[in-house]
């Protein structure tokens, strides 16, 4: 007999790490895991913002939370997290790279240092949480990898877009996020054969609510968008459960774009 439908979504369970989880995107990211039954880490260099999550998670959804400490920069630290986690849990069935930081400025100005920066904060902090996870995951022969790109990991920003905005995407981060992108590619090639299943989710316009306060640009924004608007956080909740979930058992090796048609075009 088939797996009833919404068995096959659900989480319960399972353990989950979302690296940026008390982000602006990682809060709803995290909030889509827990309501789905796993038990969610909620992990970042704020250990307090996440603690306070995850107590709130908690409260409202029923699945147990726990916010814990991880510099993404640092291969230690990044190795402490995840080896307390699976003590703690034993296990480690979905890991959410969210987490990202960036160097801005115009590439022509760029020292190399900054360069650097942005793929530090990009392609190398999802290397090395991936690196850390993988061998719980092939022990358990099981897991499910979801890597969050962006659309300019796959089409250039586009400057008149940006116009005189100051809010210039930087070169460094859309070759980071693209790097994601052929990474990912690279894990579900290598290690589907340990039950593991790695996708990327590139998210389009989604602007912090601080970007948002520039009212012309959100309006450029949306008039490139086929659908006539910015993303929400809450956009992501529904891609981020199915490809946690057993409902996407078969989807491995992907690039799901969130972005309101933006690629199309």
């Amino acid at each position: 007999m088939e797996t009833a439908i919404h068995e096959l979504f659900s989480l319960k369970g399972q353990t989950a790490v979302v690296t940026g989880g008390a982000g602006y995107l990682g809060k709803a990211i995290s909030e889509s895991l827990a309501e789905a039954g796993a038990a969610v880490y909620i992990v970042s260099s704020n250990e307090i913002k996440c603690r306070h999550l995850a107590e709130k998670l908690t409260e409202t959804t029923g699945s147990k939370c726990f916010g814990e400490y991880i510099d993404i920069r640092k291969e230690a630290s990044v190795k402490a997290c995840f080896q307390q986690i699976y003590e703690t849990a034993g296990r480690i069935d979905i890991l959410v790279n969210n987490a990202a930081f960036s160097s801005p400025g115009p590439l022509i100005s760029m020292s190399e240092d900054e360069w650097l920066k942005g793929m530090d904060g990009t392609i190398n902090g999802t290397f090395r949480c991936t690196a850390a996870v993988l061998p719980y995951m092939m022990e358990q022969k099981k897991g499910s990898i979801i890597n969050v790109s962006s659309m300019y990991g796959a089409v250039s920003p586009n400057p008149e877009v940006y116009g005189g905005s100051g809010m210039d995407n930087p070169a460094n981060y859309g070759a980071g996020k693209a790097a994601i992108n052929q990474f990912t590619r690279y894990i579900a090639c290598h290690y589907g054969k340990y039950g593991i299943r790695a996708n990327t989710v590139s998210p389009g316009p989604f602007p912090h609510p601080a970007v948002q306060a520039n009212v012309q640009f959100i309006k450029n924004l949306e008039a490139k968008n086929p659908l006539g608007r910015i993303g929400k956080p809450g956009d992501l909740k529904g891609i981020m459960v199915l490809l946690a979930s057993a409902a996407s058992d078969y989807i491995t090796g992907g690039n799901i774009t969130v972005d309101g048609g933006w690629t199309a075009w």
